[in-house]
């Protein structure tokens, strides 16, 4: 599957802006964590990129990505791309054995966090946000309270990071998509 076939699969399933903007966000971090470990960016950005590809029209524990693996393995997608969104979640039982599935459950949820973190910044920019800030933004739990903080800890611990070192990485990778998620920043006082 190609960069542009996912994308199409991708818009074919998701109408809502905030969850596409989520997907080219992990997709983002994807290909950063793939280029940091020498593999192949292009399978790995897919996989960011169809993460949640199912989730708008089937938002459940039960049907969520299992409705989308069956629809990915329909369209003859490798198991290496299915097994690794498959594993991204807790709730369904697949173990995370290959790089690429650590990677995709290390940046999920972090994604999140640090979009939120960027969109009650004055600017609404992702370039404002430093590792610090969402650190301490993961203590208040009633901020963001729908993102996972176990999951973002043992995500850093599973693909053998610091936490501080992790999030500093996502930041980085999302600030080089920052206008295509709408964390580029907004004008603010007057002209």
């Amino acid at each position: 599957m190609t960069r542009d076939e996912a994308l199409a699969l991708l818009h074919e399933h998701t109408k809502g802006d905030g969850l596409r903007k989520h997907a080219l966000a992990v997709e983002a971090a994807m290909r950063a964590m793939a280029r940091r470990q020498g593999a192949d960016e292009e399978t790995w950005g897919i996989v960011g990129l169809l993460h949640d590809f199912d989730y708008e029209a089937h938002p459940t524990l039960e049907e969520h990505p299992f409705v989308g693996a069956r629809i990915l393995r329909e369209r003859g997608v490798s198991d290496e791309i299915v097994e690794a969104i498959l594993g991204h979640g807790n709730h369904t039982g697949v173990a995370r054995t290959s790089p690429m599935a650590k990677a995709l459950f290390a940046v999920d949820e972090l994604c999140g966090l640090i979009t939120a973190v960027a969109l009650v910044r004055p600017t609404r920019s992702v370039h404002d946000v430093e590792a610090r800030s969402v650190t301490k933004k993961m203590k208040d739990k009633a901020f963001a309270r729908s993102v996972s903080r176990e999951d973002i800890r043992a995500g850093a611990e599973e693909i053998g990071l610091e936490l501080k070192e992790h999030v500093a990485f996502v930041i980085e990778a999302l600030r080089g998509v920052a206008a295509e998620i709408g964390l580029a920043g907004a004008r603010t006082g007057a002209p």
